[in-house]
């Protein structure tokens, strides 16, 4: 009778173990999909700004300049959301830390889509003059500062609920968000560019800003049905380590600037040259291709989307490939690619051969920025510990995007401008692809770390 009370009672046990597991699966995948389709958005937001202002912000908002240098005073309004990343993630990455991931996730969405809708709806200046350029940079600041503290919160509500062994690969799944942001706001803009001229300058490009607002409303219902990051939530239950330095209950910025300066150096070079390379392919190279080279919009774009379409495989198969051999060997391989092909990409695009310069916008999006950016969710988190992981890694991150993503096209349109040839360009991105490679060998290998246990 015993042995029958035993046996039934280990299968209640097994019953009970595989119920867990399969709750603990369903939340996984609901975290996955709130945090993909929350970034999707969020991108498609940040990136949509950068596309227009390579392609009809200079002609509309900037029209008292000269052809080159509208476009380079649209680039600097596009820089301004870089710059005002950090300060976003100082802001999110703090209260983040102190309140937890999801509240700030629920506020940057607001931030985001609320900026990008007003956009859409904005006079130009021919309308009111100086104040449309105003009102331009003034959202684009909203944005940046939404977008700093929209990264570091859904990387980390991914991979704090992820198993050790796949956190590589559920925080590339985050990362997809770039691309699928991309495919949705390049595509839509390059079906629009196929208006007559007049109609796309006066209507048509509002029409995918407007539409964030569907967008947004559908991000915003998913995320709250998201619980809170279990890593997290178990360091506020346990309170302060036990014997705590006095300071560890100060603002996690103090902590980060003061007992992880070192970690937050290396995110920086870590992010730099990934995030340099990518909009110099989305952004600056549409401006090269269609201003010196007189080449077509639709071609340098439809090389942005193969791209694009390529690293929503790719990117969570390195993400994949980091969990299996480390973190590092992908920022090698991806920061030596990016090295290896600044200067042959632009011989590629002066072939004029469409083929050749899709092929060439592919590649170098898929093997260069995709094999640092799939891992990247979970490494630079993993540099540091719980109470300050959002601010580590939003801080580390943004004030790369602000150097990397926000001055490389608008220093690279300046090179073009001064030189009057690509070269410059080229030395300029091996040279933050050698910042890269040295933050990658200075960088710890985390692969096989216990984020439960870095407090």
């Amino acid at each position: 009778m015993m042995s029958i009370t035993v046996k039934a009672d280990k299968l209640d046990e097994s019953a009970a173990q595989e119920r867990l597991a399969q709750e603990d699966e369903k939340s996984m995948r609901r975290v996955v999909m709130a945090s993909v389709i929350g970034t999707t958005v969020e991108w498609y937001d940040f990136l949509l700004y950068g596309t227009a202002a390579a392609l009809v912000f200079n002609k509309i908002f900037f029209p008292g300049l000269d052809p080159l240098m509208g476009t380079l005073a649209a680039l600097g309004s596009f820089a301004v959301g870089f710059i005002a990343r950090p300060l976003g993630g100082i802001v999110f990455g703090h209260f983040g830390d102190r309140v937890g991931r999801k509240s700030m996730l629920m506020l940057t969405m607001f931030l985001m889509g609320g900026g990008t809708f007003a956009i859409g709806l904005l006079p130009t200046y021919e309308q009111i003059g100086v104040w449309a350029p105003v009102a331009l940079i003034l959202l684009r600041v909203i944005q940046g500062f939404g977008i700093g503290g929209e990264w570091g919160g859904a990387a980390l509500m991914v991979i704090e609920h992820a198993p050790r062994h796949r956190r590589g690969f559920y925080g590339s799944l985050v990362q997809v968000g770039f691309p699928l942001g991309m495919l949705a706001s390049t595509g839509i803009l390059a079906w629009l560019t196929r208006l007559p001229e007049d109609e796309f300058l006066s209507w048509g490009w509002r029409v995918p800003f407007l539409l964030s607002v569907v967008l947004v409303a559908l991000g915003f219902y998913i995320r709250l049905q998201v619980v809170e990051s279990p890593v997290f939530q178990a360091s506020q239950d346990e309170g302060p380590n036990e014997g705590a330095q006095p300071d560890s209950d100060k603002a996690p910025l103090w902590r980060i600037l003061s007992e992880h300066r070192l970690n937050l150096f290396l995110s920086i070079g870590l992010k730099v040259c990934e995030v340099a390379w990518v909009y110099i392919l989305t952004v600056f190279v549409i401006v090269y291709g269609t201003s010196a080279l007189d080449l077509p919009k639709g071609l340098i774009l439809d090389g942005v989307l193969l791209g694009a379409a390529l690293e929503v495989g790719f990117i969570p198969l390195f993400g994949w490939l980091s969990d299996k051999v480390g973190r590092r060997a992908l920022y090698y391989f991806g920061a030596t690619f990016v090295l290896l092909s600044a200067y042959p990409l632009f011989l590629c695009l002066e072939t004029r051969d469409p083929l050749i310069i899709m092929g060439a916008i592919a590649a170098c999006m898929t093997l260069g920025h995709g094999a640092m950016y799939g891992p990247q969710a979970a490494y630079l988190p993993e540099l540091f510990g719980t109470r300050v992981r959002y601010s580590g890694a939003s801080l580390g991150c943004q004030v790369a995007a602000g150097v990397g993503g926000g001055l490389a096209p608008m220093l690279a349109t300046w090179l073009l401008a001064r030189q009057g040839h690509y070269w410059g360009v080229a030395v300029m991105v091996v040279l933050l692809a050698l910042v890269t490679l040295w933050a990658t060998r200075r960088s710890p290998e985390t692969y096989r770390d216990d984020l439960t246990q870095t407090q």
